[in-house]
């Protein structure tokens, strides 16, 4: 028996599902989950000793790859100044510098301990800044697990959504609305209809959470248009694009300022730390400024912004120069496999965020993205993994591409694919 089959057989005793956070649990792709017992550069080692190429760099945090050196030693060297003081420090104040010199739409900041309290307080703020309580999210996008953001659309594209998940009152998702991601025409009909009671607009400007789907030419210009028509705040939920597919994001990429920005995973250099800003005057009604109230015991932590500190540091023109080159290698390279293998299939890249899909594409949205066949991207996963590919273990996941990633790497990532590609024509 595996070290990791043997650890999953305890976890599932004491913990829901053996895992932490569901997707972990492999149950989208089949097979047991691997344990990883260490991480260094593009490289996991499980606890066989089995070495992956990592695609996953813990859901998008490990931009310059598995423990690197600056970043390990910004966080011994903050823990051996102590943890977590529950007071305000000069890093914190550094940080937040930092956040608004990338991100010239953030005037004001705040620090919170994940993305899900990130998106949860921006949309608090911005319901407290407008006196209005509807909010619009796109079908597809993931803003964390809020009660009001776990919503799936209703029957039609004008309807207020239902819960998406057990334990999610009817009651919280009654004022959230969900359109399809990419239809500006639907964006602009539901303003027509309730523009005077919507607060917000939310959307991943570039989804991960449904597999990389890049938006339409100006579809991102349309929400922030209608938005600041109608007296709403536009939210780019940046969490995974943020300092990912640019280093201002998805909105320096393509040169558009949204009201707030909601920012976790890479600025936190792989500790737990995510952020929350946008204009001013919307930022000034957070306590203890305003009456929107919002708190965290562990929020800015010493080691948290640390990490950050040291992995920003990094975030320049030659690292982001080689993430492209890279995404566009594998890009091309998977492309030629599945050509090659006749398979339907369709990669889609923005930067070093990429997904390959088992359906004809192009994928533009939800409904698109649910036509893949999830059977197929299973044995595709098994068979990467097989061969030492580490490849996220669900169909509706970006992957990802770190700095320490190579040349040689990719390529041998390609030719694992072909070869897996090619076994899964001749069983079909």
């Amino acid at each position: 028996m595996s070290q990791s089959t043997e650890l999953f057989s305890r976890a599932q005793r004491v913990i829901p599902g053996g895992v932490n956070s569901p997707v972990r649990a492999f149950r989208a792709v089949g097979g047991t989950p691997r344990f990883i017992a260490r991480a260094s550069g593009a490289y996991l080692y499980d606890e066989d000793k089995v070495k992956y190429i990592d695609y996953v760099g813990s859901w998008g945090p490990m931009i310059l790859g598995h423990a690197h050196p600056d970043v390990v030693f910004a966080i011994q060297d903050a823990a051996a100044r102590g943890t977590s003081y529950g007071a305000p420090t000069a890093l914190e104040v550094t940080f937040a510098e930092a956040i608004t010199a990338l991100y010239p739409s953030i005037e004001m900041v705040r620090a919170v301990s994940s993305g899900t309290e990130a998106t949860m307080s921006a949309i608090r703020a911005a319901r407290g800044y407008t006196g209005r309580d509807v909010i619009i999210k796109f079908e597809g996008c993931y803003h964390g697990h809020a009660d009001f953001l776990l919503v799936k659309a209703g029957s039609g594209a004008a309807t207020f959504g239902v819960p998406d998940s057990a334990g999610v009152p009817a009651k919280a998702a009654e004022n959230t609305l969900t359109l399809p991601f990419n239809d500006k025409s639907a964006l602009l009909r539901a303003f027509e209809a309730r523009g005077t009671a919507i607060a917000a607009v939310i959307v991943e400007p570039v989804v991960g959470n449904m597999g990389c789907v890049a938006p339409h030419d100006g579809f991102l210009e349309a929400i922030v248009e209608v938005c600041k028509r109608n007296g709403a705040v536009s939210i780019f939920d940046e969490v995974m694009t943020g300092c990912r597919v640019a280093k201002s994001g998805m909105q320096g990429r393509v040169g558009i300022k949204p009201d707030m920005t909601c920012l976790g995973k890479i600025i936190g250099g792989g500790m737990p730390l995510a952020a929350y800003g946008g204009r001013r005057s919307i930022m000034e009604t957070v306590a203890p400024l305003g009456p929107v109230y919002q708190a965290g015991t562990l929020s800015g932590n010493p080691i948290a912004v640390s990490a950050a500190l040291a992995t920003i540091k990094h975030l320049d023109d030659s690292l982001y120069e080689k993430l492209e080159r890279l995404g566009a290698q594998i890009e091309a390279g998977l492309n030629a496999a599945i050509a090659d293998a006749k398979i339907e299939a369709c990669v889609q890249r923005v930067g070093s965020m990429f997904t390959l899909f088992m359906t004809r594409g192009p994928v533009n949205n939800w409904e698109d993205a649910k036509r893949s066949d999830t059977a197929l991207f299973g044995r595709f996963h098994q068979g990467m993994l097989a061969r030492g590919h580490y490849f996220p273990p669900a169909q509706f996941e970006a992957a990802f591409i770190s700095g320490a990633h190579t040349e040689d790497d990719i390529a041998n990532t390609v030719i694992a694919a072909r070869e897996v590609l090619h076994s899964l024509r001749a069983a079909i």
